[in-house]
């Protein structure tokens, strides 16, 4: 069997484009060097999989943010506020990235979106009445051309047509159907360009497909793709999809004219059976995704060759189940990881190589193969991986646990007259900017450059420093920072049992924001009080209210590589009864505004409405309640969310049960509201009034704008004054500025 990869990581082994790109912002390179870095970065990866043996490498697998907007800015979907910016090229794509404010104006960035339910996110493209749908880019053709003369033949990875148009927003009176054929006539001219310079293989990446189709859907993808499948100028199209199967346009897509299709095994469910039900055309070629794209265990071959001999298909590939994109680059920087556990682990570049063992143990007798046993080994059973204690305690969670009283309305009077808030009271989502300093006290201390002792004096020194500032600028609940915290999972990781952490696993977030997920290893428990000692600190330095700050139990195992040997059910619950604990401890130590983020809710819930209670929110949301369920009724919970569509959960999210809840609203342009509205929202609300992943000042009028809007939706009682997430990645002058005009707006809205 062949061997192909649907994308690879592009950050570089060791964030290379991360530390590049912000040289570039900071103007401490020019572009030429920034264009050099991810030369370098794409030819390591093309060789890299050339060298393992990968039949089909994919190229415009990477990008300098994000491959929807590179999809965006190839076909000249680009809103006329950037364009008016007059940039050059890469500064027109980062201006519709990240924002802008400079002499030539102030415009905030697109919409910022998970990717599916991935901790990945997406720029969401803008398609407005003026929009001219023009091939003007040629990145594709570009990096095809590059990979030959790097001596590696690629296939061609683009974000689908149908994908793209589902996912974009439309800004005017314009509706899919109004511009879908423009788009469809400009993939066939990429096709012909593609064409010209030699490619083969083109690979449309379409993972809309595995979610809930209406008929209206499978009607759009099939017009889109008519024009493209009879004029493919002698290229072969690849359909790939991923992050589930095609339940409801399987018949029509193996109908049509591509010559390969990628279909996923690992988290698509019902691939196999429809396989098996419907049958695999015989001239076409199956991509089948066994080898998991999204978490780091090593692939159980059994399972793997299993499914491939399953599988009554003339031609298959075997394939990466999605882009590689989601997990680590190689194992090889893992130098203080033990073995006892590193065997257990595959990430990109060893992925390659179980591609290419899985492909020569299918075409043969492999029992007894020394490869086979040797996999199959690993899953006899892992050490220090269970706690009986841990999992007593799970079981004797009864309904009651899961249940607060007294109900919202007597808790909401009893803490606004403790409380004592103005009307909009302003406050911040958590962390604050974490600059060099702060780096290096706490990179000192992890080698032992510094004592405990010195340690906690620097971060007691940042917190006495940020809660002036914050007195200052009259934010009305404090917060103490966050300087002694790497991430917001990664640092709770570490204080509990049961997780195993890495060096340099770093996996792409969004932009230059990289994140190194912990590894859910064993059954997990607190290990000691965590966020206490701080807590109590930034208390003893202020009269204001002081909001204690931790991560819950669903963003925890979503921003974790989780277990395969027990369900997510059982992790959450485990990890909910670990921050219980912390959330009890600070209650009895006088922090009464306790804040559990739970940012990252949206990813693991199923992309088919039909299965979000069955498989997620019937145990995600109780594990929520299950945390705060026995507080006081004075103290007040709050809760964030960032960067995913909410708006079909609004109910599942009322009934967390928090007090308060912050969203990101604002590159969305408050969208959320009208849902809030339409479903009596009970919890009190703060939706985002600036962007924090943009380096830009709001300003004052700006902020009373948005305030002003959201009180045509949200009861002033329950309307909070916030930005849309943590400080951490923003510079301190940028920072201060902005909470200033904030501060003020909210001031000039009680007037």
């Amino acid at each position: 069997m062949n061997t192909a990869v649907t994308g690879y990581p592009r950050i570089g082994k060791d964030r290379e484009l991360k530390f590049a790109s912000e040289k570039y912002f900071n103007g401490q390179i020019g572009e030429s060097e920034l264009l050099a870095t991810a030369k370098e970065i794409r030819k390591g990866n093309l060789l890299k999989q050339k060298e393992a043996g990968i039949t089909y490498i994919s190229s415009n697998d990477f990008s300098f943010y994000d491959n929807v907007l590179d999809t965006a800015f190839l076909f000249n979907i680009i809103p006329q506020r950037y364009k008016d910016l007059n940039l050059p090229d890469l500064g027109t794509y980062f201006a519709m990235a990240r924002g802008y404010q400079g002499s030539n104006g102030n415009v905030k960035a697109l919409a910022m979106k998970k990717w599916f339910n991935t901790n990945y996110h997406y720029l969401v493209p803008e398609i407005d009445d003026d929009t001219k749908i023009v091939l003007t880019g040629a990145k594709p053709i570009d990096e095809f051309v590059e990979a030959k003369a790097f001596g590696v033949d690629t296939k061609t990875a683009i974000t689908g047509p149908f994908t793209f148009l589902k996912l974009a927003r439309f800004t005017g009176s314009k509706t899919i159907s109004d511009v879908s054929s423009d788009l469809a006539a400009e993939y066939v001219k990429l096709i012909s360009l593609l064409a010209e310079k030699g490619a083969s293989l083109v690979e449309f990446d379409e993972p809309y497909l595995v979610r809930d189709l209406s008929a209206d859907d499978i009607a759009l993808f099939k017009e889109i793709y008519s024009p493209i499948l009879s004029d493919k100028h002698g290229v072969k199209i690849l359909l790939q999809t991923y992050f589930g199967d095609i339940r409801d346009i399987y018949n029509e897509v193996t109908a049509l004219d591509f010559d390969a299709i990628g279909l996923d095994f690992i988290e698509g469910v019902k691939t196999a059976e429809l396989i098996e039900k419907n049958g695999f055309p015989i001239d076409k070629i199956l991509f089948a995704g066994v080898v998991n794209g999204k978490n780091i265990w090593r692939n159980n071959y059994k399972r793997s060759i299993g499914i491939l001999k399953g599988i009554e298909a003339e031609n298959i590939v075997v394939n990466t189940s999605c882009s590689l994109l989601h997990v680590p680059y190689s194992l090889e920087s893992e130098t203080k990881l033990a073995d006892e556990y590193k065997k257990h682990f595959a990430f990109a570049e060893e992925k390659l190589t179980e591609l290419n063992e899985i492909a020569e143990l299918a075409g043969k007798d492999y029992a007894n193969d020394e490869i086979f046993k040797k996999n199959q080994a690993l899953f006899e059973g892992r050490v220090n991986c269970e706690d009986k204690a841990v999992q007593a305690r799970v079981e004797a969670i009864t309904d009651e646990d899961y249940v607060r009283l007294p109900v919202f309305e007597e808790r909401e009077k009893i803490q606004k007259q403790i409380l004592n808030l103005p009307l909009f009271p302003t406050t911040t989502i958590g962390s604050f900017p974490q600059t060099s300093d702060v780096r290096k006290n706490r990179q000192d201390y992890r080698k032992g450059n510094i004592s405990r002792e010195e340690y906690v004096e620097f971060n007691r020194k940042k917190i006495a420093e940020c809660i002036k500032l914050q007195e200052e600028i009259g934010l009305d609940v404090i917060v103490h920072g966050e300087f002694e915290r790497n991430d917001m999972v990664e640092y709770f990781g570490e204080n509990l049992n049961g997780y195993v952490f890495t060096e340099k696993a770093w996996v792409q977030s969004y932009g230059t924001r990289n994140v190194k997920p912990p590894i859910i290893w064993g059954d997990v428990s607190r290990k000691a009080p965590i966020t206490v000692e701080w807590s109590k600190f930034a208390k003893s330095c202020t009269d204001k209210p002081v909001k204690g700050m931790l991560t819950g139990p669903v963003t925890i195992l979503n921003w974790s590589f989780p277990r395969e040997d027990i369900s997510i059910r059982e992790s959450i619950l485990q990890i909910a009864l670990a921050i219980r604990d912390e959330v009890l401890d600070l209650e009895a130590n006088g922090i009464n505004i306790i804040q559990i983020d739970e940012a990252a809710l949206r990813e693991k819930l199923p992309l088919r409405k039909s299965d979000w209670y069955s498989e997620y929110l019937d145990f995600a949301i109780p594990a929520f309640r299950l945390v705060h369920s026995k507080v006081k009724p004075e103290t007040q919970i709050h809760t964030h969310m960032c960067y995913s569509e909410f708006t079909d959960i609004i109910p599942a999210i009322d009934a967390m049960d928090a007090d308060v809840i912050t969203f990101e609203a604002s590159r969305s342009d408050l969208q959320i509201l009208d849902s809030l509205k339409e479903n009596n929202f009970k919890t009190e609300v703060g939706p985002g009034v600036y962007d924090i992943h943009s380096p830009r000042v709001p300003s004052v009028e700006e902020i009373v704008a948005a305030l002003t809007k959201m009180r045509t939706k949200i009861e002033d009682t329950k309307l909070w004054v916030n930005p849309d997430c943590g400080l951490k990645t923003r510079g301190e002058e940028e920072t201060k500025k902005s909470l200033i005009n904030l501060v003020e707006a909210a001031r000039r809205i009680r007037g």
